[in-house]
């Protein structure tokens, strides 16, 4: 079963659970839960207030929108974000959706709250090769699985 959810630290703050734009639409749209200003070459993580489930075959991939880059001058950091299925629910953030983004232009950029900025798409994969006998558990939030 796959699904968004509101994190607990966001339940009252008017977040709206993702849609599709349209009928064939691949990605869910992901909004900004705050209003997020940006300086010239700053990286900041955006908030979406949101956290989401998902079979253990598959994984939550986070693109910017096409339009991002044209309007606004921001780029995700990380190229593509992957969220796995053992973030939902992580001990150190709630499996928080957090979009991160840099500003490549030479000017302040701002996001609104309620602005979308990132679509997610779910994919279903290979999580195994013969030789894999990896059984560690996430034990946090971003870059957890790192250390």
């Amino acid at each position: 079963m796959r699904r968004f959810e509101i994190i607990k630290k966001y339940q009252n703050s008017g977040v709206s659970i993702p849609k599709r734009a349209t009928e064939n639409s691949a990605g869910y749209d992901l909004a900004s839960i705050e209003d997020v200003l940006f300086q010239p070459g700053e990286i900041k993580m955006i908030p979406t207030g949101l956290k989401v489930t998902m079979p253990k075959s598959e994984a939550l991939f986070i693109f910017a929108r096409s339009s991002l880059s044209i309007k606004k001058g921001l780029m995700m950091s990380n190229s593509v974000g992957v969220v796995d299925a053992d973030y939902y629910n992580n001990a150190e953030n709630e499996g928080h959706l957090m979009v991160s983004l840099i500003n490549v232009k030479n000017e302040v950029v701002s996001i609104q709250k309620g602005e979308r900025v990132a679509q997610g798409i779910f994919l279903k994969f290979e999580k195994t090769t013969d030789d894999d006998t990896n059984g560690n558990i996430r034990l946090g939030g971003f870059g957890s699985s790192g250390h």
